[in-house]
């Protein structure tokens, strides 16, 4: 009973507390933006590693100036806490793991393609292992010809945290650099050779 309201009290403070954090952290930093010569017009898939997931929407405003994307969060209590920090930033969620009882993710993933919403999502999430990838990106891809960009934001100064995903939080006063993809054509390829290519591109700028 004492944990259930802790974590409801939590659920309650910490987003707004975590999003005006993240806004401090992004104002405080200096800016670079490393983007791709060509956007599709059309719905995409963007990918990025769990442990680097902090900074993204600010990534993402600057591919779509109006945003319309959803991004697959865990159902799991640090998942609930992200998606209601991520509603901050104007970003719809779509909860579950496409690992584990996957089918219904993909399923909402997909129609929401279908309707015109990019998709947000952590190929190593939602709890690894670390810079390994799942299946759910590509799958996506390849049913609706979607693109895929892969996202990046690398910090000059940073904490790491000792979690699974070392997950990154960078400090104030420093540079933050962000890095999107040209877009990745999936569409053709075996699932191992797609991921792979995928994954080659997500671990170019890594910490």
């Amino acid at each position: 009973m004492r944990k259930e309201l802790l974590r409801k009290l939590a659920l309650w403070f910490i987003p707004p507390i975590g999003t005006l954090l993240i806004r401090l952290i992004y104002l405080s930093n200096i800016k670079r933006f490393h983007l791709p010569k060509t956007i599709p017009s059309e719905p995409i898939i963007f990918v990025f590693w769990h442990g680097d997931l902090l900074m993204q929407p600010y990534l993402y405003y600057q591919l779509r100036k109006v945003q319309k994307v959803k991004v697959l969060i865990s159902d799991h209590f640090d998942g609930q806490l992200i998606a209601r920090i991520i509603r901050f930033f104007h970003f719809r969620t779509i909860h579950g793991s496409t690992t584990r009882g996957g089918a219904k993710v993909l399923i909402q993933g997909l129609k929401s393609l279908s309707e015109g919403y990019d998709i947000g999502i952590t190929p190593d999430g939602p709890k690894g292992p670390r810079h390994e990838m799942s299946d759910g990106a590509v799958i996506m891809a390849q049913k609706r010809h979607a693109k895929v960009i892969v996202y990046s934001c690398i910090p000059s100064k940073y904490w790491q945290l000792p979690s699974w995903d070392r997950f990154t939080v960078p400090k104030p006063f420093g540079r933050l650099d962000f890095y999107a993809s040209e877009p990745i054509d999936v569409d053709g390829l075996e699932m191992k050779a797609a991921k792979a290519l995928i994954k080659e591109k997500l671990m170019e700028h890594v910490l």
